[in-house]
């Protein structure tokens, strides 16, 4: 009998040794798969530090420039171009230009002027600068006393008549084209196709917001 207890009893050990044992390694293994993602963000984490340490900031000018805009005034309003602040005289690069043969008053030169797109400029209360040739022969005023002020933006149009002969005398330059200023210091004149046409002694008007008042008249 006693031989069969500790049979009995050396079994019974066995059994919950065992069961110790297998129960330490489950929690062994559940220790190290629950600790095994937590290295896995902590490495993530270092990479990605790392990674921004790495990689420099863009300055505020590089954004700005990669954005299409520097900060500075685009007089040719283009993409990215400013707005001229209300006020501010126009030149010839701010506009858009047409001109228009007319027969009254023995014949004459109509010069439309609008802003271009995102422009608001101001034309001065003087007659245009006009010029012929590549000798430079420049209009006279055909008005006696300066007109107003005009301010171009949107749909707003201004006009000046060009008469480029008021000598009654045969003669004279034969051009096709002439060049437009806003005043004698606009950097960027432009040059208007106008057909041929015999210039001697020419004269131009004020700045008019009708075309019927920039008809020139000697």
């Amino acid at each position: 009998m006693s031989g069969n207890r500790r049979k009995a009893s050396l079994v019974t050990t066995v059994l919950v040794g065992g069961a110790m044992l297998l129960t330490a390694c489950q929690d062994t293994d559940a220790g190290a798969d629950a600790g095994a993602p937590q290295t896995s963000a902590s490495a993530s984490a270092s990479a990605t530090a790392a990674a921004g340490a790495a990689t420099p900031s863009a300055s505020p000018a590089a954004t700005a420039e990669a954005s299409g805009g520097t900060g500075k005034d685009n007089k040719n309003g283009g993409a990215g171009g400013g707005q001229k602040q209300v006020g501010q005289v126009c030149g010839a690069n701010d506009i858009s230009w047409s001109t228009k043969s007319e027969t009254q008053a023995g014949g004459y030169i109509l010069v439309v002027a609008k802003a271009k797109p995102g422009i608001t400029c101001t034309l001065p209360a003087v007659h245009p600068t006009v010029a012929f040739g590549s000798d430079g022969t420049e209009a006279g005023p055909a008005e006696q006393s300066t007109g107003k002020q005009i301010t171009l933006s949107g749909n707003t149009t201004a006009y000046a008549g060009v008469n480029p002969k008021t000598t009654s005398a045969n003669g004279g330059k034969e051009l096709d084209s002439i060049i437009v200023a806003i005043g004698n210091d606009d950097p960027a004149p432009v040059s208007l196709p106008v057909g041929t046409i015999t210039v001697d002694k020419p004269i131009v008007t004020n700045w008019h917001t009708s075309p019927k008042d920039a008809v020139p008249s000697q």
